[in-house]
């Protein structure tokens, strides 16, 4: 069965040697990843010890969140662990995808690494897929923010200090406005209705520059916002 997060304050899942097991986790660039980190490490029943992203080669960018590449490793710089990258093609057949994603983690297998957290919070459909993929590899997929109130967790997040900019929106949802915008009470106030304060229905997709956890905010600028594969992307500039 896949592994499911203790609540915080539970005692670790130890070893023999009295060590939490080992973990990597899916760091999107986004706010849900950023938390769930954060979570992870509070509670201490495993330790983080490398994210895991897809990046689109040909453009040098976090997938789907359109993020550049630079960001993505001064994130990672920021919150002090190493990263590693699947590259997929654009556009990336679903079984490219996932020859990818088994290569990679093959490394983690090898590494002693069995378990991968995810910030996905309600979506059943998601959750199924990650599982159903990562259950034959021998890796068990943990999901530490999993059916919390949305609602709440968004203002969970912003009290805690995450900063984050919204880099994709979807415009059948959102209007042009919000992009590039900043995530804070205001935007949750903003939303129209029908929008999950967190995006999870892929309403928009978020770039974390600080928060808990964070040695130093990562420095931004907005740049040009574009229309593209029926997405809006807003560029973000190393600040």
């Amino acid at each position: 069965m896949p592994a499911t997060f203790p609540r915080v304050g539970e005692g670790p899942a130890v070893g023999g040697s009295g060590a939490p097991p080992k973990a990597w986790l899916s760091w999107s660039s986004g706010k849900d990843a950023a938390y769930a980190l954060h979570e992870v490490r509070r509670a201490g029943t495993y330790e983080v010890v490398r994210l895991l992203t897809t990046v689109t080669e040909a453009f040098g960018r976090v997938s789907m969140h359109g993020v550049r590449e630079q960001l993505l490793d001064a994130q990672a710089a920021a919150v002090g662990l190493p990263l590693e990258k699947v590259l997929i093609p654009y556009p990336c057949p679903n079984e490219t995808y996932e020859r990818e994603m088994r290569r990679v983690l093959a490394s983690a297998l090898a590494e002693g690494v069995h378990h991968i957290a995810f910030g996905d919070l309600f979506l059943t459909e998601v959750r199924a897929y990650r599982e159903d993929r990562l259950r034959p590899l021998g890796v068990h997929a943990m999901f530490p923010l999993w059916g919390r109130r949305t609602d709440g967790l968004a203002r969970e997040m912003i009290g805690s200090g995450v900063r984050a900019r919204v880099c994709c929106l979807d415009p059948r949802h959102l209007p042009l406005s919000f992009a590039g915008r900043e995530l804070d009470l205001d935007f949750l106030a903003e939303l129209p209705d029908g929008v999950d304060p967190c995006g999870e229905n892929g309403e928009f997709h978020t770039f974390v520059t600080d928060g808990p956890g964070f040695r130093a905010p990562v420095r931004v600028r907005v740049g040009e916002t574009v229309e593209r594969d029926g997405f809006v992307f807003t560029d973000l500039l190393p600040g």
